[in-house]
């Protein structure tokens, strides 16, 4: 057989939700099945589809329940090319790092999930019976670039990986993604559903002014009548608008981590000198709050 993508989802399915079996030697009947269980008519049309150019024969496909056919050629190709397909005994074949995309991609089809709470938490998650598999399964995204936690369910039996970030929920779309249709819209929603607190900033002069007038009128905030500050969420934001006063406007701005009382960090920019202040009133990016100040003293 020759091991190409095609016969790495097949091989998946079949460590994941799928069956391949004979009779007990006790029992008279002699069957040879291979198939895969599963609700999804994608994925048993893909195992179907995948399973044929594989084979050279094509399973028959219930809807809604599994794709099999009985077949001991097919049986024993399999069993003497990977050996027991049963859930605790399976075991990744050998094959080229641009096959594991594919073998990874149906085995997550079949026994992965993606769970979002809005805002807090969005996840791939995967559980399985076969630790030392589901080790391998984690080593193998962890060379992707795509870093896994792994934890341990109902008394050690059962074992789980998940994948959590934004970083790596990317990762893990762009390099494996989902066949299965509601999976596959789900990556889609825990994606868009990270708030980026990142601020763009464009890359030519007289845009970028424009940007820092932007910021200044909507986040600057007047403490004491006496200085100015501005409030992120990313330290990285407002080091880049602090250069970028310092660059255009020679304005020194001091940026500092801060704690509330519910234990959130943020960062402040601080600008505290007058003469500083002032440097931003001349260029109209700021209001002349100093000369507010003065006449009402």
């Amino acid at each position: 057989m020759k091991f190409d993508e095609n016969l790495a989802s097949v091989h998946a399915y079949l460590c994941a939700d799928g069956y391949v079996i004979k009779n007990p030697v006790a029992q008279k009947h002699k069957y040879y099945k291979i198939g895969l269980r599963n609700m999804n008519h994608v994925l048993l049309k893909d195992f179907q589809e995948k399973f044929e150019k594989v084979f050279g024969v094509k399973p028959r496909l219930v809807e809604g329940q599994r794709c099999e056919i009985g077949s001991k050629e097919v049986y024993n190709s399999l069993t003497k090319e990977f050996g027991s397909f049963y859930s605790r005994e399976w075991k990744i074949p050998k094959m080229r790092a641009d096959m594991f995309p594919f073998w990874l991609r149906s085995f997550f089809d079949c026994e992965g999930w993606v769970y979002i709470q809005s805002h807090q938490n969005r996840q791939i998650g995967l559980d399985c019976v076969n630790k030392s598999a589901l080790d391998e399964v984690s080593e193998k995204l962890n060379e992707m670039e795509i870093k896994t936690t792994k934890q341990i369910k109902k008394n050690g039996s059962i074992f789980r990986i998940l994948i959590l970030g934004k970083e790596n929920l990317a990762l893990f779309k762009e390099k494996i993604g989902f066949l299965h249709p509601e999976k596959k819209e789900k990556l889609d929603l825990a994606l868009n559903d990270f708030v980026n607190y990142l601020w763009d900033f464009p890359e030519k002069e007289n845009e970028i002014k424009m940007k820092i007038k932007e910021i200044l009128k909507n986040k600057t905030r007047i403490r004491d009548g006496k200085r100015i500050s501005l409030i992120s969420k990313e330290q990285q934001n407002l080091e880049h608008l602090s250069n970028l006063l310092k660059r255009y406007y020679d304005v020194t701005c001091l940026v500092s981590k801060r704690i509330n009382g519910l234990g959130t960090i943020y960062y402040e920019l601080n600008i505290n000198k007058k003469e500083e202040i002032r440097k931003l009133i001349k260029v109209r990016l700021i209001p002349n709050f100093l000369k507010k100040c003065s006449r009402k003293s």
